[in-house]
């Protein structure tokens, strides 16, 4: 069994062929995937899709890129709606330099409610970094000195010294389908020496499709592509890396670990 630890399901494109995509990974050995909101338009569909499929969880999050449309939405909000019994994470959240789709107070301040929301609720904080290493660990320091929460950085494509910082403060690290790219060479040389009960596998589906999928939209069935590059990688047996990633997918997630469980 595998566990796409971030995808989007509800994505234009990708919501129209659900059922198909769905298939799919459960063919392919997929039994659990996170399904991701990135703006509060979301929120509603994304949880349908979990309420509708028992294989499927949800979060509730602002992504960075928008964070200058969603001034309004704070911890508040965020803690009101993680209610939900199969909303089992806050994001995506976090910095992204690269774009600048959004101005970076605003992402700054985004992000800081979102990490408020993960210790009022207990659920782990997904976290979108790009160009922002220092500032993103600047932030995470800083508001765990407020308070514990857990989370996950999410897609990884970092430097190995903000691999080392995250796992310090106790994050997990989720590899996508960029591990497999010829020329990420850096990632891999990270995610072969990542402790296995710290690593978790994802697709970001419909983006980032792993080799041998270059050229096709991404979908949660990757996800066992990835595992099988990554088990070559680190020279572990693919049995034992997935049923790692998935040990701690519902360590992570522990709610939906309970929901399963019922």
């Amino acid at each position: 069994m595998f566990a796409d630890s971030h995808c989007h399901l509800n994505y234009k494109g990708v919501f129209e062929q659900q059922g198909d995509i769905l298939a799919r990974a459960r063919a392919r050995g997929v039994g659990a995937m996170l399904n991701i909101s990135t703006r509060e338009s979301e929120w509603d569909a994304v949880v349908a899709t979990a309420e509708r499929e028992p294989d499927v969880w949800a979060s509730i999050g602002i992504h960075p890129h928008e964070a200058d449309q969603h001034p309004d939405i704070d911890t508040a909000r965020l803690v009101e709606r993680a209610e939900h019994p199969r909303i089992v994470g806050i994001g995506e959240s976090g910095l992204d330099y690269f774009y600048d789709h959004s101005d970076r107070p605003r992402q700054q301040a985004s992000f800081r409610t979102h990490i408020a929301a993960c210790r009022a609720t207990g659920l782990p904080l997904i976290v979108h970094t790009r160009d922002a290493e220092d500032d993103t660990l600047a932030i995470l320091r800083e508001e765990m000195g407020k308070g514990a929460y857990k989370g996950v950085i999410h897609c990884f494509t970092a430097s190995g010294a903000f691999a080392d910082a995250a796992l310090d403060l106790g994050f997990y690290i989720s590899i996508s389908g960029i591990v497999t790219f010829k020329n990420a060479h850096d990632l891999q040389a990270t995610a072969a020496r990542l402790p296995i009960d710290r690593l978790l596998i994802e697709t970001d589906a419909p983006f980032l499709a792993p080799v041998p999928n270059r050229g096709k939209p991404g979908e949660p069935a990757f996800v066992a592509d990835t595992a099988a590059f990554l088990a070559r990688l680190r020279g572990e047996p693919i049995e034992v890396l997935a049923a790692g990633t998935v040990d701690n997918f519902f360590t992570l997630f522990d709610k939906a670990h309970r929901s399963r469980a019922q």
